[in-house]
């Protein structure tokens, strides 16, 4: 029997209200995504193209102005969406931002296992301690266990994010731009612990925005591109992360290499 999609969203349309214009405008228009178990997808197009609401959508945080939307065999508007975001991991700008920076790495960590900002021991036992400490050690963190978390780098600060998004085996991790603004060394790191998911006995299904190609992990298996709140492209990663398509999206001539299972992109600006 073919397992349910982890994520399925039809005909998905968002209006925004514009006051400037005083009308409503399209962010989303007739947007179709199927993500499976397991499968490792990246979200890529222009400034403005969708990208961050397509994933408020996929997460259960913003309903559609039109279609239907899946999330884990749920239908969105005849569930409990709380209950539901209980079993999504979602790391966003503002997931970081709701932390005190004085609480400890590890503290961060284990709120992942209530869902909440704050560590509420009355609801933690022996079992999430031990997760949390192995979360952090299988992401490079260990060492920064018992540091505040705002002295913490940017990249390990990412990294202890992604060890808390994953504290309940969510089946499906959401992240949006996980490694804009970091170094390189940060930016590595963070990618390294990514692929390390897709050898889980029970992999989550991923959805990654991002505006690089260079911030693609070598695991991912599929690719959607969206250019003015539209799908351009969607399929395994062969056949969208390629010249064509993401010329064609980003609207400028670009040429795409892949060695070692990482990609790189070269655009030729159009003056």
């Amino acid at each position: 029997m073919t397992p349910a999609p982890a994520l399925r969203l039809s005909g998905v349309t968002v209006w925004e209200w514009d006051d400037r214009l005083r009308r409503r405008q399209p962010i989303l228009t007739d947007v179709d995504w199927t993500v499976r178990p397991g499968e490792q997808w990246a979200v890529l197009g222009p400034n403005g193209a969708g990208k961050s609401t397509l994933l408020d959508v996929a997460a259960g945080m913003r309903h559609p102005s039109r279609g239907a939307v899946e999330i884990l065999g749920e239908t969105v508007g005849r569930v409990d969406l709380r209950a539901l975001r209980e079993r999504i991991g979602h790391v966003d700008v503002r997931t970081e931002e709701a932390f005190a920076p004085r609480r400890t790495a590890l503290d961060v960590v284990l709120t992942g296992a209530t869902g909440t900002i704050q560590v509420l021991e009355e609801r933690l036992d022996e079992a999430a301690r031990e997760r949390a400490a192995h979360l952090l050690e299988r992401f490079g963190c260990a060492a920064v266990a018992d540091h505040s978390f705002g002295s913490c780098s940017q990249g390990e600060r990412r990294r202890i994010l992604l060890a808390r998004a994953l504290m309940r085996r969510p089946p499906l991790l959401l992240l949006d731009e996980p490694a804009g603004g970091l170094d390189l060394p940060g930016r590595e790191a963070l990618l390294a612990a990514l692929a390390l998911l897709a050898g889980e006995p029970a992999p989550p299904a991923v959805g990654l925005v991002t505006h690089h190609l260079e911030e693609l992990p070598p695991t991912m298996t599929h690719a959607l591109l969206l250019a003015g709140g539209r799908v351009c492209a969607s399929g395994a990663v062969r056949g969208v992360l390629a010249d064509g398509p993401l010329s064609a999206c980003f609207g400028v001539a670009i040429g795409v290499a892949r060695a070692d299972g990482r990609w790189t992109a070269r655009a030729t600006p159009s003056w």
